[in-house]
């Protein structure tokens, strides 16, 4: 009766009513909510603690601070594998992190689910149960596994798998280096220990033969359902470097190549000539600005992750820089063991070490 009489003062009423009580759920309710949600995040924090004991180059501090910016996006499934951090920023894709166990530097894995099948790019060094994190995280859906290039930080893994691709100037490479079982040896003083991290040796997956399948350049893996990913050749840092385009999700996965330096020091092994030269990464950085419209971001396998295109382009600015005025370069520094003079240039976010023999 009150409200068919007096509808504009009963509308007027039930507006102050509804401020009111909106006005109570923020005093009371939702510092509540927000700070079991800080708590829940600052648990997670706690997960990871660094088994790093020593490294032989620092963490760049851009990464130490792009990593704190996104400390709230991880996962540790350390029932499964206390050993890699899951970062989940897409969906679909699962980033996964590991620190390095040779001193050098952290590595992330990529891990692509589609329709039907997921594709993991990159296997890291082997310790850990990385096959079946990988199965927890796709509800054990069909997999393919490919490399980046012959890193042990990239290939050590490929025996927990049944069958790895890689690009053919990849394929020599990784066949003699990282298919066989002494190959995590370097990686321990004579007491089993780590020299650079903290692992356990029984948590090295035993060793066992696998299939290395070579592909050409181009190759496109099905995920099913019209999702492909393209293999695409990026040599420079190694001959059989390879880049990998997923079309749906318009991310292009680089590798080698990241914000902290792509070194091409054309190192002796099958292919360096041509291919592990500043000329041959310049040639196919041209091709990967040519189809910038197909992709919107990249995925380095190392330092930052989700760069904007215009990094590539950055990239091919420097290399060019360097291949027109090679004696311009920031700075110069030896190799560790002394046989190599190696030179940094960068322009904005793109840079390269490299050496006069390498161009």
């Amino acid at each position: 009766m009150y409200a068919a009489l007096y509808p504009l003062t009963y509308l007027k009423h039930t507006l102050k009513m509804i401020k009111f009580i909106k006005n109570l759920l923020n005093l009371c309710i939702c510092p509540i909510i927000r700070s079991k949600k800080k708590i829940q995040i600052e648990n997670k924090m706690k997960m990871f603690k660094s088994r790093v004991i020593s490294r032989k180059e620092p963490m760049p501090q851009g990464t130490i601070d792009w990593l704190s910016q996104v400390s709230d996006r991880y996962v540790i499934y350390d029932e499964i594998d206390p050993y890699h951090t899951v970062y989940f920023f897409r969906e679909g894709i699962y980033n996964i992190f590991e620190e390095s166990a040779d001193g050098m530097g952290d590595v992330w894995l990529n891990l692509i689910v589609g329709p039907e099948k997921a594709l993991l790019i990159d296997t890291g060094f082997g310790i850990g149960n990385l096959k079946a994190l990988v199965d927890t995280l796709t509800g054990g859906m069909p997999l393919i596994v490919v490399n980046t290039h012959q890193g042990p930080d990239h290939t050590m893994g490929n025996c927990q798998f049944g069958t790895v691709y890689c690009h053919e100037f990849c394929y020599p490479a990784v066949r003699k280096k990282y298919c066989r079982p002494e190959m995590w040896d370097y990686l321990s003083n004579e007491d089993g220990s780590g020299i650079w991290y903290d692992f356990d040796r029984k948590d090295i997956i035993e060793y066992c033969e696998y299939d290395l399948v070579p592909v050409k350049n181009n190759h496109i893996f099905d995920l099913g359902a019209g999702h492909t990913v393209e293999l695409i050749h990026t040599p420079g840092h190694a001959p059989g470097g390879a880049s990998y385009l997923d079309k749906k999700n318009r991310i292009l996965f680089t590798g080698q190549f990241h914000t902290n330096y792509v070194a091409v020091l054309k190192k002796e092994m099958p292919y360096s000539e041509p291919y592990g030269t500043v000329h041959a990464f310049r040639d196919e950085l041209i091709k990967l600005v040519d189809r910038i419209d197909e992709y919107n971001t990249v995925v380095p396998a190392h330092e930052i992750l989700y760069l904007p295109p215009q990094f590539v382009k950055d990239l091919l600015e420097v290399c060019n820089d360097v291949l027109e005025h090679p004696e311009q370069f920031d700075y110069k520094e030896s190799s560790s063991d002394g046989s190599m003079e190696i030179r940094f240039k960068r322009i904005r976010s793109g840079s390269i070490r490299y050496r006069k023999e390498s161009l």
